[in-house]
């Protein structure tokens, strides 16, 4: 074999475009297109390796065997600590590193991490993957995760992290056919600043587009991928499609005619590489290049940022001074991360209530420990395998002792009897097919029913301990030690059908049925023609879990869900209450023991109404990894093993609220529009946004700003004392917001803007001081299309949450007197409308621009204050409409009554990106007039409209 070519590209001391110039110019076409895919070829000839994309790597080394795994990154968020994410992040990337060495053509160093979607409603089945509904914290603790990956060398990475998902991505119900509307101001105040951060302090150095569509355009064509995206920094932004999204664009979404066509379009859109099928994907961009839709530009261009990212990793300087090349897999689940591991668990553990000092629990308590989470800890879908588990029973048990600590699932174990017998499990650890047989009250006629929610449950036997499922020929068999694939073929539903139950599968959406060999099958395709069980109670585990509380000093009842059941990727949530078989549980718990205290740990928040209610303290966490039993002790006893004051030091990244009722459809993006999240939601919340207690009290007094007036450009510096009033030793996590008094448009009701971490002794008192630039406080004006700094009073505010408000100071800021809208400006753009009832944002073009559809009768469009001056005006609208036309009402003043001051009749039109103008003389217009385009009928289009004088 002979040496490579040398040139270059190999001379680790010229800059990094010299060098991915070179090689790009060694290349041939085909080996270019060759690295546009996930799995990369190698090109021999030039030593260049195999390359992948794609390392699982959310809160741990994913799929790759063990790994430290730590809390979910909801529960990273709900530490409010960069630094200790920063170590969590820094901690996998040396675990990817180490897996990497171990065998490089398996373990790829771009890795799939963080998500800083915001969490702006709570149902999302990726809840867990996200850190707050806040876009500002998202941004601090995803850049915070991304900078640990990254590591802190100037030239060098550690790992490449890609952000996930852009954008506009919170809904799992059709994520790949639904269109998330963006706003101009919901996009550049909500949306966009969770990446802008990672990305332009240079944290992370790649984006994942994201499955669903935004304002009618399929996100792996958005132009914000180099409009916006590529404009926060000067590196190589590395874009990589998700998993087939870029065959939807020619397939289910049919927004392309063919997938040469979608491939082109994606790329040429800023997608740099594909995840998707290998041979097909080279097939249609070799394509593509043949039919002229694509340029050796275009695969240049793309081919660039790929390359650019694996200089930075050290692929092509074997022997340079890369400080993470030698790191090997003896750092994977080393003793250091498992410290940490427990650490993270622990600072993410949340105090919701506690009343009557029940917590901490004293040393030689006795303690029941109750729920179908007490002995067990669960992984979710991006979880690594769990190297070993600390449960809450064991991590109490260690610290308590066997003799104090007492257990049960409180879970109901049932038979299920047919017509002609009793339902039997097999006894082995491989399990059998479940069949009908003799009666019998043995451990083979017996199923644990765990309740998740959303009327799903799943259903395990008491003969070995392993959960039943319908493979994939339909037999029910119990062989499952838990819930985990891709596809979750565990859960069933309980229907009641007459005076028994049929179970139906909910992966197959069949129902179960008992064929003639007495063996049960998901196989039958109606109610009716299902076979009809009787659940009869074997064991009443509510009970039995009552009975052992009665005794106890206290009773922990720790509920929540299963990560990979009833809400998780590809599956949302349909509401927040608890599992009724859990809610049961509680309350017989509560009945039996007033001392008891609920502990939630799950992927997302719950409606806990009744137990905050009723129950003496609450504490949640989400699912907190192998520590998860030891590091929730340390905080339930408020001390390490070796005596060290533990108190919850977590805050709630996101609002909990009473109920469903109180959130917006799951797909209304429109947070300013429906008053959704902790910046508009105007009720009264269960927890809000930045709630967390501890085991001490904290005051904060005098609130100083450094000067009561500033201009755009400047900087105020906040002030506040903080004096521990308790017994204990304590953090304090002080929270700073602002609330713009008086404006043109509708403003948050409160905005977080930092906050600062403090320590105290019993009596001490700190001050803790935040700067706050001016330019922060802007918001988009839809009006002028840039963000703007208004003129107008702010109140500056310290917290110890959102609603929880200790100090307040004036500041008046000299910013912009905003204009109103004036006709015969540039114009008014249907997607920068002030108000709105049954319209949609939809794409102007392929490429670019947002347009409006009208999506019910009656729907229409506000623009506020608009300035007619003398009139005289005539209105010009870029319009379409589907056969047979339609018709565009303009009035002033109110949509429903208002005066008419022209109509627009819109002929048909044939394209979905075919426009027309139609145009009419305004009558009645002069002066300043709110102004109303009203659609009699759903189905027609709007650009924009604009204004010229009548001649």
């Amino acid at each position: 074999m002979t040496d490579p070519v040398r040139g270059t590209f190999q001379d680790p001391g010229r800059p990094l475009p010299d060098r991915v110039t070179d090689l790009l110019s060694r290349l041939t076409l085909p080996e270019k297109v060759a690295l546009l895919h996930q799995h990369q070829a190698p090109v021999p000839r030039l030593g260049v390796g195999p390359f992948r994309t794609g390392t699982e790597a959310l809160h741990g080394v994913a799929w790759l065997g063990e790994a430290t795994v730590f809390p979910q990154s909801v529960g990273l968020g709900s530490t409010w600590d960069p630094e200790l994410v920063r170590r969590v992040g820094a901690a996998v990337g040396d675990e990817v590193r180490g897996l990497h060495h171990k065998d490089p053509a398996g373990v790829g160093l771009n890795v799939w991490a963080p998500v800083v979607n915001p969490l702006r409603d709570p149902r999302w089945g990726r809840n867990e993957e996200g850190y707050a509904e806040d876009p500002w914290l998202t941004g601090v603790l995803g850049t915070a995760y991304a900078r640990g990956l990254r590591g802190d060398d100037p030239r060098y990475l550690r790992t490449a992290p890609t952000l996930k998902h852009f954008l506009g991505y919170n809904n799992e119900t059709e994520r790949h056919l639904t269109s998330s509307d963006l706003p101009p101001r919901v996009l550049h105040e909500y949306e966009l600043p969770a990446f802008r951060e990672p990305i332009a302090t240079g944290a992370a150095v790649a984006v994942m587009a994201s499955y669903n569509l935004v304002n009618g355009r399929p996100t792996h064509l958005s132009p914000l991928l180099a409009e916006e995206l590529r404009t926060w920094t000067t590196d190589d932004v590395l874009v990589v499609g998700d998993a087939y999204a870029c065959s939807n664009l020619a397939g289910e979404q049919g927004y392309l005619s063919d997938h040469a066509a979608a491939f082109a379009a994606a790329l040429r859109a800023g997608v740099d590489c594909f995840t998707e099928d290998a041979a097909a994907t080279l097939e249609r961009l070799h394509e593509a290049l043949e039919r002229g839709l694509l340029t050796e530009s275009d695969v240049d261009t793309a081919a660039g940022h790929i390359l650019a990212i694996r200089f930075r990793l050290g692929e092509f300087d074997p022997d340079g001074p890369n400080p993470y090349a030698a790191t090997t897999a003896a750092v994977v689940n080393c003793a250091e991360h498992q410290r940490l591991a427990r650490e993270a668990a622990r600072s993410s553990v949340v105090l919701l209530k506690n009343s009557d000092a029940v917590l901490p629990l004293a040393p030689d308590a006795t303690v029941a420990v109750l729920g179908p989470l007490a002995g067990t800890v669960l992984a979710d879908w991006y979880s690594g395998t769990l190297p070993y588990a600390v449960t809450a029973h064991a991590g109490l048990a260690e610290r308590l002792g066997e003799q104090n600590v007492r257990t049960a699932e409180g879970v109901d174990r049932v038979r299920l009897r047919t017509a002609t017998g009793t339902v039997l499990a097999g006894d082995g650890p491989d399990g059998a097919p479940l069949r009908v047989g003799e009666t019998t009250t043995g451990p083979a006629a017996g199923f644990d029913l765990l309740d998740w929610g959303g009327g799903t449950i799943t259903l395990r036997a008491a003969a070995n301990r392993r959960y039943v499922r319908a493979d994939e020929s339909g037999s029910l068999v119990n062989d499952r030690p838990e819930p985990g694939e891709w596809v979750v073929r565990e859960t069933f539903e309980p229907i009641r059908h007459r005076d028994a139950v049929v179970l139906r599968h909910l992966a197959s959406n069949r129902y179960v049925v008992t064929g003639p060999d007495g063996v049960l099958r998901a196989d039958a395709a109606t109610e009716d023609t299902a076979t009809a069980f009787t659940l009869e109670l074997a064991e009443d585990g509510v009970a039995a879990a009552a009975a052992l509380a009665r005794d106890a000093d206290v009773a922990l009842v720790l509920l929540g869900n299963h990560p990979m059941v009833a809400g998780r990727e590809t599956e949302d949530r349909i509401d927040l209450a608890l599992p009724p078989r859990q809610e049961a549980l509680l309350r017989a718990v509560r009945a039996a023991n007033p001392r008891t205290v609920l502990v939630l740990t799950s992927s997302y928040p719950y409606a806990v109404g009744w137990a905050q209610e009723h129950l003496p303290a609450l504490v949640w966490s989400a699912h907190g990894g192998q520590e998860s039993g030891a590091a929730l002790a340390d905080v339930l006893l408020g001390a390490t093993p070796d005596g060290e004051p533990v108190e919850p030091t977590g805050r709630l990244p996101q609002t909990w609220y009473r109920g469903a009722d109180e959130l917006p459809d799951l797909l209304d993006y429109d947070i300013i529009g429906s008053d959704a999240t902790y910046l508009y939601f105007r009720g009264r919340p269960l927890y809000p946004f930045g709630h967390g207690l501890g085991y001490t009290r904290f005051e904060h007094h005098d609130l100083r700003l450094s000067a009561t007036e500033a201009a755009p450009g400047e900087q105020v510096e906040i002030s506040v004392d903080v004096v521990n009033v308790g017994e204990r030793a304590g953090t304090e996590i002080v929270q700073f917001y602002t609330r713009q008094r008086r404006s043109r448009d509708k403003q948050p009701l409160r905005q977080l803007r930092g906050f600062r971490r403090v320590r105290l002794a019993p009596g001490e008192r700190a001050t803790v001081t935040m700067p706050l630039r001016v330019d922060d406080l802007a918001f988009h004006d839809v009006v002028q299309d840039r963000p703007v700094v208004e003129a107008a009073r702010h109140s500056v505010l310290t917290g110890r949450s959102c609603t929880d408000i200790t100090t307040t100071a004036t500041l008046t800021v000299h910013g912009e007197v905003l204009p109103d809208r004036r006709a015969g400006d540039d114009g008014l753009r249907a997607a920068s409308r002030d108000g709105e009832y049954g319209t949609a944002l939809t794409d102007e073009g392929p490429q670019r621009g947002d347009a409006v559809v009208a999506v019910r009768d009656g729907a229409w469009l506000a623009f506020d204050r608009v300035d007619f001056g003398a009139g005289g005006h005539r209105i010009t609208a870029a319009t379409a409409a589907a056969d047979p036309g339609a018709r565009i009402e303009v009035r002033l003043d109110e949509p429903l009554s208002g005066p008419v001051a022209a109509v627009l009749d819109v002929p048909a039109t044939t394209g979905r990106h075919d426009w027309i103008e139609v145009a009419a003389p305004l009558a009645g217009a002069t002066g300043q007039r709110d102004l109303y385009l009203v659609f009699p009928s759903a189905g027609a289009r709007l650009s924009g409209v604009r204004f010229s004088s009548v001649e």
